[in-house]
């Protein structure tokens, strides 16, 4: 789905229309949350959203497996597997699985670390220790109670915040916040606005970190694009905040096409697509998450460029010190009950 333009404005009349709704799906979600998850037997530490669509997790999945590794962790990441048909577990093998199998975000990531997707959760921890992991990174799901999670990082782009902080389908909230709140261990706030410090601030209160971060461009990527005029094409969750990315990295953007979050592109898309950047002599780029769904797909033109991102900590080290206490604490926990 497309994100209705109303949640990231003042409250309004369609934002009280559904409000008795997202009350009512607030208070579930809320009731689903207290319960007790299962303990994986290792540290879990799930990078998740306070709201629907995106902003920024991948790569700050990502940034988490390098800062793992570097404290000499096997990492796996746990993935739902969102727009895939594959309910798992299985481990993303990019040589056998598309994105119509496994999902785009889990078939990108396994690009650089082992990716386990399974719709039960406790299926993929098993799966996930069967290969080694000594810590599994959760990607997504902090609202969903299945799995006991050691630290919960929650990530929010800090220009557009949470909009008008109603729960769905009133706004993009998945829970009321308070309730959110109280269950999250730091905040990664991503970019340069000021959108989300009413939340920060909220979670100092209760000692807990503030993490800024962000999205720093791959440089062969901006190689292939510098000097060039492009058409930029995303169906993620937050498709502006692509092409602003773009854009403060100084390419010319002379054409911008959104698509619905994890849009499954037809021939028909590309084809329109393609004629467009022919017809006006531009190069085509998206993310890289798009471009794992296009991959295996007839018809997709050469030269298609994916603008690759990594995400970059202020403070590494903060990030660091967070992380080791946290894995810290969680052998602490389970070594104290045996």
């Amino acid at each position: 789905m497309r994100e209705p333009a109303f949640w990231y404005r003042p409250r309004s009349l369609p934002s009280y229309a559904l409000w008795p709704l997202g009350a009512v799906y607030g208070a579930i979600t809320e009731r689903r949350m207290l319960r007790q998850g299962a303990d994986a037997g290792i540290p879990v530490i799930c990078v998740g959203n306070y709201h629907v669509g995106g902003a920024g997790k991948t790569p700050t999945v990502l940034a988490l497996t390098r800062l793992l590794r570097g404290l000499g962790e096997t990492v796996v990441v746990l993935s739902r597997g969102y727009g895939g048909r594959l309910k798992g577990p299985v481990m993303v093998d990019r040589e056998r699985h598309s994105a119509a199998d496994v999902g785009d975000e889990p078939l990108m990531m396994a690009r650089d670390v082992p990716v386990a997707v399974a719709r039960d959760r406790l299926d993929g921890v098993a799966l996930a220790k069967s290969q080694g992991a000594t810590v599994i990174l959760m990607d997504d799901g902090f609202q969903n109670p299945r799995l006991l999670k050691d630290a919960s990082l929650i990530v929010i782009d800090s220009e557009r915040g949470l909009g008008n902080g109603e729960v769905f389908p009133a706004g993009p909230l998945r829970a009321p916040l308070k309730a959110q709140l109280a269950r999250t261990d730091a905040l990664v706030l991503i970019g340069e606005g000021r959108a989300a410090n009413d939340v920060a601030a909220e979670l100092a209160k209760r000692n807990k970190p503030e993490l800024r971060a962000r999205l720093k461009a791959d440089a062969a990527s901006l190689a292939q694009l510098l000097g060039k005029r492009v058409l930029a094409f995303a169906g993620i969750g937050d498709p502006d905040r692509f092409f602003r990315t773009l854009r403060a990295n100084g390419i010319d953007v002379a054409r911008t096409r959104p698509f619905a979050d994890h849009h499954m592109f037809s021939r028909e898309d590309i084809a329109a697509l393609a004629a467009e950047a022919q017809r006006e002599q531009l190069t085509l780029v998206t993310t890289e998450k798009d471009l794992a769904r296009l991959r295996g797909m007839e018809g997709v033109p050469d030269g298609i460029v994916a603008f690759a991102v990594q995400l970059e900590f202020d403070e590494p080290e903060k990030l660091e010190r967070l992380i080791s206490e946290q894995l810290y604490k969680a052998r602490e926990r389970r070594f104290s009950r045996r």
